[in-house]
């Protein structure tokens, strides 16, 4: 199935001790598949794997996936008792000393330097790594089907397009036929006849494009990745067409080609965003 490379995906959980962890991936178009991973400080040893679980699903684009925490018990608050002790020591000496009335505040006693600190629970992250790969699969599988919604889409302009295209070498092969008789007999000699057949003559060429334009419609219908064999087919296609403008000798083919190649320049458009 053709997919675009344009997608979404979104997943979230509540993991403890983490918190909340959410997980967010988008793509867009790409000559080929790079994937970009973004993680919260303590989760770098899930990258590689996360990475692996996304292109194992995806095959072309530039995807970027990132990893959010939020609220969890993640930081432990840590009060220096020892070091209390000894600023209520001095406190109550030079009270004592001084002979400075006044209780001892709480308030001000944690804001002593050193007193109260916060740190890092840090907590194993390979041991949530089946939940995390599991929201992860999930935002992938939210991605492919956004991939796929737009793939259908554009296979059905592709399809028109095409039948487009079809129709207007029919047309021009209709044309040429009953022009270059009626040009060829104006000519009075038959050197000068055989000199025009020969430089007017897009036989070979409406056979080609032909060719191409069934190959095309065939590979739409693939179950394997196609975009960049279809591009190749529509270049083929735009340099018949160029070739058969330069040797026309009707302006009605002449604007019928103009056309066609405006036709295969849209086509070209929309593949660079299939997979």
């Amino acid at each position: 199935m053709i997919q675009s490379m344009t997608g979404f995906g979104r997943s979230e959980k509540k993991i403890e001790p983490f918190g909340l962890i959410s997980v967010e991936i988008r793509s867009i178009n790409h000559k080929f598949l790079e994937t970009v991973v973004h993680v919260p400080e303590g989760f770098l040893s899930l990258e590689d794997k996360i990475k692996k679980e996304i292109e194992a699903r995806v095959q072309r684009g530039r995807v970027t996936c990132v990893i959010t925490v939020s609220g969890g018990s993640g930081r432990d608050v840590v009060i220096n008792e020892r070091l209390l002790k000894k600023y209520l020591a001095s406190i109550k000496s030079i009270s004592s000393k001084y002979r400075i009335a006044g209780a001892v505040n709480i308030n001000n006693l944690i804001n002593m330097p050193g007193v109260l600190s916060l740190t890092e629970n840090r907590q194993p992250v390979l041991k949530i790594w089946p939940q995390v790969r599991a929201l992860v699969a999930k935002a992938v599988s939210e991605l492919v089907l956004m991939r796929q919604k737009e793939g259908r889409a554009i296979v059905k302009f592709l399809k028109e397009r095409n039948d487009m295209l079809a129709a207007d070498i029919a047309l021009v092969k209709d044309r040429f036929e009953k022009v270059v008789k009626q040009k060829a007999a104006m000519f009075p000699t038959d050197a000068e006849r055989t000199a025009f057949l020969k430089e007017s003559d897009i036989n070979e060429e409406l056979e080609r494009i032909e060719y191409h334009i069934h190959n095309f419609k065939s590979k739409l219908s693939a179950a394997s990745p196609v975009g960049k064999e279809l591009d190749f087919i529509s270049q083929e296609m735009q340099r018949e067409a160029n070739t058969m403008g330069a040797k026309s000798c009707d302006a009605l083919i002449s604007g019928r080609v103009v056309q066609i190649k405006s036709n295969i320049e849209k086509t070209r458009e929309q593949l660079q965003n299939i997979v």
